[in-house]
């Protein structure tokens, strides 16, 4: 079940960035409201706080983090941007995806 938590709370990190930067681009290149702005910040700071929530070495969670924010903005580009993932892009995620179980999981000495 660790690893259930673990990939949750990746995931939930996941959407907080990808959204604290989606919503400033909507502004700035798609001519939204500036009031967008203020969801994303508050989307990026819970991004910040929820990255200190895994009980890992930080480098450790940046590292294999990426790995799910990589699968998670495969999932917003279809989701999102509407826009159908490649058979390229979604090994790119499954490969991520692995990196990141390795990086996380693997038994560690002491």
């Amino acid at each position: 079940m660790p690893e259930l938590k673990t990939l949750g709370l990746f995931l939930l990190t996941a959407l907080a960035e990808i959204a604290g930067c989606y919503l400033p681009y909507l502004w700035l290149r798609e001519g939204k409201s500036i009031w967008l702005l203020i969801p994303g910040i508050l989307s990026l700071a819970a991004f910040v706080w929820l990255l200190t929530l895994h009980p890992t070495a930080a480098g450790r969670v940046y590292a294999a983090y990426g790995g799910v924010y990589i699968f998670t903005a495969i999932l917003w580009l279809w989701a999102i941007d509407g826009l159908r993932p490649t058979s390229w892009d979604i090994l790119g995620a499954v490969v991520a995806l692995v990196g990141m179980a390795i990086i996380m999981f693997a038994p560690r000495g002491g």
